[in-house]
């Protein structure tokens, strides 16, 4: 088995098990009401790259690699999905993107209407904090779920993912510059895969100098698939990518390809890919080989 090939095997396999754990990720014993709760599950159950919880288990191991490190990080995992589901649906929304289609699937106010669609995502955004709770109740150090509840608030809201979707909201092409495209791209995208791998690194233990390092990694990391998804916006397969291609030029959003072009643009995702394994490298970790790998399978992907 090749290396792609094997990583393509893990990356399915451990989405397979996250997707289990969301399945009662929402005690069935709460009693919310069964529209809200339809409208939560079916974002939640669309599918995806499941990308944000996979590093979160991936870091876990990478930095102690010990039996209990799976079970220990799936409430965190689970966690930063319902927090990028949540933005997935009200991204969607008429006075956003306006989407109809995500994952290959109606978009949630599409289905259900404007208003359950945005309770939907205000459930979400709660239960992920609820979530991370859990993984002290297992056995994680109240200090280091504290620390986690500290990075999911800051890099999940104005000062990261929030604010880097009102910065895309108010930029334009022709107008936003090079360096406000950076901001929004580290903001919108990277901050959340900095979130799950520094996570990830928290439940298994990570030094202070382990953390730096794998901030570095994450936030090279996440530019390059964001820069990536730029490219795939404009030359993408749309069945594969499950969502109408060209959508980004439709809407006049800024993007990597109008302000450099697409052979800098390629050329940039690879030099952030390799920057971001650098960074790993420094890390020092016990079992890095799987985050090393998750970096080139992301580089060459096509959805």
């Amino acid at each position: 088995m090749n290396a792609s090939v094997a990583t393509a095997d893990y990356l399915s396999r451990t989405a397979y098990g996250i997707e289990q754990a969301l399945k009662t990720s929402i005690p069935q014993e709460w009693h919310i009401p069964a529209r809200l709760r339809e409208a939560m599950m079916y974002s939640l159950e669309a599918g995806g790259k499941r990308l944000r919880p996979i590093l979160v288990l991936a870091a876990a191991e990478a930095v102690k690699n010990e039996s209990d490190s799976y079970t220990l990080a799936m409430p965190v995992a689970c966690a930063i999905e319902m927090i990028h589901t949540y933005s997935l649906i009200h991204d969607d929304l008429p006075a956003m993107d306006n989407d109809d289609f995500r994952r290959g699937k109606p978009t949630s106010h599409k289905v259900f209407g404007e208003a359950m669609a945005i309770l939907a995502g205000d459930g979400l955004l709660s239960h992920a904090f609820y979530a991370v709770s859990q993984a002290a109740a297992l056995g994680v150090p109240t200090d280091v779920a504290m620390a986690i509840v500290s990075d999911l608030a800051r890099l999940s809201g104005v000062s990261g993912m929030v604010g880097g979707q009102a910065a895309d909201i108010l930029g334009e092409q022709g107008v936003t510059s090079i360096t406000e495209l950076e901001y929004i791209h580290l903001h919108k995208t990277s901050d959340l895969i900095v979130f799950a791998v520094t996570a990830g690194a928290r439940i298994g233990g990570a030094t202070r100098d382990q953390l730096a390092a794998l901030e570095q990694f994450a936030r090279k990391l996440g530019l390059a698939f964001q820069v990536q998804d730029d490219i795939l916006d404009l030359i993408g397969d749309e069945s594969k990518l499950g969502k109408p291609v060209q959508s980004d030029v439709q809407q006049r959003k800024v993007t990597y390809p109008y302000i450099i072009g697409m052979e800098q643009s390629l050329e940039l995702v690879g030099r952030l890919t390799m920057e971001s394994k650098e960074a790993l490298k420094q890390a020092n970790l016990v079992m890095p080989e799987k985050l090393l790998s998750i970096a080139d399978y992301l580089m060459n992907r096509d959805h």
